[in-house]
Protein backbone atom coordinates (compact mmCIF):
# COMPACT_ATOMS: atom_id res chain seq x y z
CA UNK A 1 0.00 0.00 0.00
CA UNK A 2 2.82 2.19 0.96
CA UNK A 3 4.32 1.77 -2.62
CA UNK A 4 1.05 2.29 -4.53
CA UNK A 5 0.62 5.93 -2.20
CA UNK A 6 3.77 6.99 -3.22
CA UNK A 7 3.30 6.25 -6.56
CA UNK A 8 -0.09 8.37 -7.07
CA UNK A 9 1.58 11.11 -5.24
CA UNK A 10 4.30 10.80 -7.85
CA UNK A 11 1.39 11.21 -10.66
CA UNK A 12 -0.17 13.20 -9.21
CA UNK A 13 3.23 15.86 -9.15
CA UNK A 14 3.77 14.60 -12.39
CA UNK A 15 0.21 15.46 -13.89
CA UNK A 16 0.36 19.44 -12.23
CA UNK A 17 3.76 19.81 -13.55
CA UNK A 18 2.63 18.20 -17.18
CA UNK A 19 -0.30 20.81 -17.50
CA UNK A 20 2.24 23.89 -16.53
CA UNK A 21 4.02 22.69 -19.49
CA UNK A 22 1.90 22.64 -22.00
CA UNK A 23 -0.64 25.61 -21.34
CA UNK A 24 -0.57 27.84 -24.31
CA UNK A 25 0.84 31.02 -24.30
CA UNK A 26 -2.22 32.66 -25.32
CA UNK A 27 -3.80 31.08 -21.98
CA UNK A 28 -1.83 33.80 -20.09
CA UNK A 29 -2.11 36.87 -22.25
CA UNK A 30 0.32 38.60 -19.60
CA UNK A 31 3.11 35.89 -19.67
CA UNK A 32 6.77 37.37 -20.95
CA UNK A 33 8.99 35.04 -22.29
CA UNK A 34 11.03 34.94 -19.67
CA UNK A 35 7.93 33.91 -17.30
CA UNK A 36 7.07 30.93 -19.05
CA UNK A 37 11.15 30.50 -19.40
CA UNK A 38 10.94 30.07 -15.69
CA UNK A 39 8.09 27.86 -14.77
CA UNK A 40 9.25 25.65 -17.32
CA UNK A 41 13.01 25.29 -16.07
CA UNK A 42 11.23 25.14 -12.26
CA UNK A 43 8.88 21.94 -14.05
CA UNK A 44 11.71 20.50 -15.64
CA UNK A 45 14.09 20.45 -12.25
CA UNK A 46 10.45 18.91 -10.42
CA UNK A 47 10.29 16.30 -12.68
CA UNK A 48 14.00 15.24 -12.49
CA UNK A 49 14.25 15.26 -8.82
CA UNK A 50 13.72 11.96 -6.91
CA UNK A 51 12.72 13.38 -3.50
CA UNK A 52 9.33 14.82 -5.31
CA UNK A 53 8.99 11.91 -7.65
CA UNK A 54 10.52 9.03 -6.72
CA UNK A 55 9.83 7.15 -10.26
CA UNK A 56 13.27 8.86 -11.37
CA UNK A 57 14.54 5.95 -9.21
CA UNK A 58 12.84 3.02 -11.38
CA UNK A 59 15.32 0.43 -12.27
CA UNK A 60 13.64 0.77 -16.22
CA UNK A 61 14.42 4.43 -16.43
CA UNK A 62 18.26 4.04 -17.94
CA UNK A 63 17.04 1.35 -20.28
CA UNK A 64 14.16 3.02 -21.62
CA UNK A 65 16.44 6.23 -21.85
CA UNK A 66 19.18 4.37 -23.32
CA UNK A 67 16.72 2.52 -26.13
CA UNK A 68 14.59 5.52 -26.98
CA UNK A 69 18.18 7.47 -27.99
CA UNK A 70 18.92 4.19 -29.95
CA UNK A 71 15.34 4.11 -31.47
CA UNK A 72 15.96 8.26 -32.49
CA UNK A 73 19.50 7.18 -34.26
CA UNK A 74 17.62 4.85 -36.60
CA UNK A 75 14.69 7.25 -37.11
CA UNK A 76 17.35 10.12 -37.97
CA UNK A 77 19.24 7.89 -40.14
CA UNK A 78 18.41 9.30 -43.70
CA UNK A 79 18.83 13.15 -42.13
CA UNK A 80 22.51 11.93 -40.63
CA UNK A 81 23.70 10.41 -43.82
CA UNK A 82 22.78 13.72 -45.60
CA UNK A 83 25.76 16.68 -45.05
CA UNK A 84 22.73 19.60 -45.60
CA UNK A 85 20.48 17.57 -42.55
CA UNK A 86 23.08 16.00 -40.47
CA UNK A 87 24.19 18.85 -38.23
CA UNK A 88 20.52 19.94 -37.56
CA UNK A 89 19.32 15.92 -36.94
CA UNK A 90 22.46 15.52 -34.49
CA UNK A 91 21.53 18.75 -32.35
CA UNK A 92 18.16 16.92 -31.61
CA UNK A 93 19.53 13.93 -30.79
CA UNK A 94 22.32 15.31 -28.61
CA UNK A 95 21.21 18.50 -26.67
CA UNK A 96 17.23 18.27 -27.64
CA UNK A 97 15.84 15.29 -27.03
CA UNK A 98 17.95 12.57 -26.49
CA UNK A 99 19.69 10.86 -23.50
CA UNK A 100 21.59 13.37 -22.16
CA UNK A 101 21.90 14.99 -18.44
CA UNK A 102 21.24 18.77 -19.49
CA UNK A 103 21.14 19.85 -15.58
CA UNK A 104 24.52 21.53 -16.25
CA UNK A 105 22.72 23.82 -19.07
CA UNK A 106 19.44 24.54 -16.67
CA UNK A 107 21.14 25.47 -14.13
CA UNK A 108 23.40 28.03 -16.28
CA UNK A 109 20.03 29.38 -17.73
CA UNK A 110 18.24 29.83 -14.35
CA UNK A 111 21.33 31.12 -12.61
CA UNK A 112 21.53 33.53 -15.99
CA UNK A 113 17.92 34.33 -16.31
CA UNK A 114 17.76 38.16 -16.26
CA UNK A 115 20.68 39.14 -18.27
CA UNK A 116 19.26 36.62 -20.82
CA UNK A 117 16.37 38.51 -21.07
CA UNK A 118 18.02 41.85 -21.01
CA UNK A 119 20.67 40.38 -24.22
CA UNK A 120 18.42 37.90 -25.88
CA UNK A 121 15.84 38.40 -28.03
CA UNK A 122 12.34 37.38 -27.16
CA UNK A 123 12.15 34.82 -30.05
CA UNK A 124 15.11 33.13 -28.80
CA UNK A 125 14.42 33.01 -25.79
CA UNK A 126 11.02 31.48 -26.93
CA UNK A 127 13.27 28.77 -28.65
CA UNK A 128 15.46 28.22 -25.34
CA UNK A 129 11.70 27.58 -23.20
CA UNK A 130 10.61 25.27 -25.95
CA UNK A 131 13.51 22.96 -26.00
CA UNK A 132 12.92 22.99 -21.85
CA UNK A 133 9.64 22.39 -22.44
CA UNK A 134 10.17 19.80 -24.52
CA UNK A 135 13.13 17.72 -22.59
CA UNK A 136 10.60 18.03 -19.31
CA UNK A 137 7.82 16.66 -21.55
CA UNK A 138 9.45 13.80 -22.80
CA UNK A 139 11.03 13.01 -19.02
CA UNK A 140 7.58 12.82 -17.53
CA UNK A 141 6.35 10.43 -20.56
CA UNK A 142 9.85 8.25 -19.65
CA UNK A 143 8.46 8.17 -16.13
CA UNK A 144 5.32 6.92 -16.76
CA UNK A 145 6.69 4.63 -19.11
CA UNK A 146 9.10 3.41 -16.93
CA UNK A 147 6.72 2.87 -14.65
CA UNK A 148 4.74 0.57 -16.87
CA UNK A 149 7.14 -1.39 -17.50
CA UNK A 150 7.64 -2.01 -13.65
CA UNK A 151 4.19 -3.29 -14.14
CA UNK A 152 4.01 -5.12 -17.07
CA UNK A 153 7.72 -7.01 -17.18
CA UNK A 154 8.46 -6.42 -13.67
CA UNK A 155 11.57 -9.07 -14.02
CA UNK A 156 12.56 -7.60 -17.83
CA UNK A 157 15.86 -6.23 -18.10
CA UNK A 158 16.07 -5.38 -22.02
CA UNK A 159 13.55 -3.39 -23.70
CA UNK A 160 12.71 -4.12 -27.42
CA UNK A 161 10.01 -2.70 -30.11
CA UNK A 162 7.10 -4.76 -28.78
CA UNK A 163 7.34 -4.17 -24.94
CA UNK A 164 8.10 -0.71 -25.44
CA UNK A 165 4.66 -0.29 -27.76
CA UNK A 166 2.77 -2.28 -25.02
CA UNK A 167 3.93 0.03 -22.55
CA UNK A 168 3.24 3.17 -24.94
CA UNK A 169 -0.15 1.86 -25.36
CA UNK A 170 -0.55 1.08 -21.57
CA UNK A 171 0.58 4.92 -20.78
CA UNK A 172 -2.32 6.24 -23.43
CA UNK A 173 -2.02 10.65 -23.62
CA UNK A 174 -2.47 10.87 -27.14
CA UNK A 175 -3.00 14.38 -26.81
CA UNK A 176 -0.04 15.12 -24.93
CA UNK A 177 2.04 12.75 -27.52
CA UNK A 178 0.72 15.29 -30.40
CA UNK A 179 1.81 18.00 -28.33
CA UNK A 180 5.64 16.68 -27.55
CA UNK A 181 6.03 16.53 -31.29
CA UNK A 182 4.97 19.71 -31.62
CA UNK A 183 7.17 21.54 -29.64
CA UNK A 184 9.74 19.75 -31.99
CA UNK A 185 8.42 21.76 -34.62
CA UNK A 186 8.93 24.77 -32.42
CA UNK A 187 12.63 24.52 -31.44
CA UNK A 188 13.13 23.65 -35.09
CA UNK A 189 10.96 26.78 -36.09
CA UNK A 190 12.59 29.08 -33.77
CA UNK A 191 16.58 28.07 -35.06
CA UNK A 192 15.58 28.84 -37.86
CA UNK A 193 13.53 32.02 -37.77
CA UNK A 194 16.87 33.17 -35.49
CA UNK A 195 18.91 32.75 -38.57
CA UNK A 196 17.35 35.68 -39.50
CA UNK A 197 17.46 37.81 -36.57
CA UNK A 198 20.14 41.11 -37.39
CA UNK A 199 23.45 40.35 -36.13
CA UNK A 200 22.41 37.02 -34.61
CA UNK A 201 25.78 35.03 -35.59
CA UNK A 202 27.75 38.30 -34.02
CA UNK A 203 25.76 38.04 -30.75
CA UNK A 204 27.05 34.50 -30.92
CA UNK A 205 30.40 35.11 -31.14
CA UNK A 206 30.67 38.37 -29.13
CA UNK A 207 29.56 36.27 -26.05
CA UNK A 208 31.39 33.19 -26.30
CA UNK A 209 34.33 34.80 -24.46
CA UNK A 210 32.00 36.46 -21.46
CA UNK A 211 29.73 32.75 -21.37
CA UNK A 212 33.34 31.34 -20.98
CA UNK A 213 34.25 33.03 -18.13
CA UNK A 214 31.05 33.18 -16.61
CA UNK A 215 30.80 29.33 -16.34
CA UNK A 216 27.90 29.70 -18.79
CA UNK A 217 29.37 27.02 -21.72
CA UNK A 218 27.00 24.81 -21.34
CA UNK A 219 24.04 27.50 -22.25
CA UNK A 220 26.26 29.20 -24.92
CA UNK A 221 27.04 25.92 -26.27
CA UNK A 222 23.98 24.60 -26.72
CA UNK A 223 22.67 28.11 -29.05
CA UNK A 224 25.77 27.96 -30.70
CA UNK A 225 25.08 24.00 -31.80
CA UNK A 226 21.29 25.14 -32.44
CA UNK A 227 22.10 28.37 -34.48
CA UNK A 228 25.04 26.66 -36.35
CA UNK A 229 23.17 23.41 -37.40
CA UNK A 230 19.98 25.25 -38.67
CA UNK A 231 22.27 27.58 -40.78
CA UNK A 232 23.43 24.58 -42.71
CA UNK A 233 19.17 23.70 -43.92
CA UNK A 234 17.99 25.10 -46.83
CA UNK A 235 14.59 24.50 -46.21
CA UNK A 236 13.98 24.37 -42.48
CA UNK A 237 10.29 24.24 -43.30
CA UNK A 238 10.15 21.26 -45.38
CA UNK A 239 12.86 20.01 -42.65
CA UNK A 240 10.72 19.76 -40.02
CA UNK A 241 7.41 18.91 -41.57
CA UNK A 242 9.21 15.95 -42.53
CA UNK A 243 10.03 14.97 -38.63
CA UNK A 244 6.59 15.56 -37.92
CA UNK A 245 4.87 13.09 -40.71
CA UNK A 246 7.67 10.70 -39.50
CA UNK A 247 7.01 10.65 -35.94
CA UNK A 248 3.42 10.73 -36.40
CA UNK A 249 3.24 8.00 -38.32
CA UNK A 250 5.34 5.99 -35.89
CA UNK A 251 3.04 7.50 -33.36
CA UNK A 252 -0.17 6.01 -35.40
CA UNK A 253 1.35 2.77 -35.77
CA UNK A 254 1.80 2.34 -31.97
CA UNK A 255 -1.71 3.25 -31.22
CA UNK A 256 -2.50 0.42 -34.14
CA UNK A 257 -0.56 -2.16 -32.60
CA UNK A 258 1.39 -2.42 -35.93
CA UNK A 259 4.01 -5.39 -35.51
CA UNK A 260 6.44 -2.77 -36.56
CA UNK A 261 5.83 0.53 -36.25
CA UNK A 262 9.35 1.90 -36.27
CA UNK A 263 10.26 1.29 -40.09
CA UNK A 264 11.05 4.47 -42.39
Amino acid sequence: MEGRRAGKSADYTASNVTAALTRPAESAPMSSPHTRLQRRLACHQALHDPARDPRNRLRWLPELRRWQAARLERSFARYLDDPEHAPAARFFLTDVYGDHDFSQRDADIARVMPTMQRLLPASLLDTVSDGIALGALTHAFDLRMAEALAALVPNGRRLDDARYAQAYRHVGKPLLREKQIALILQVGHGLGAALRLPGVGLLMRMSRGPAHAAGLSELQGFLERGVGAFSQVKDVDAFMADIQRSERAIAARLWAGDPDPFRP
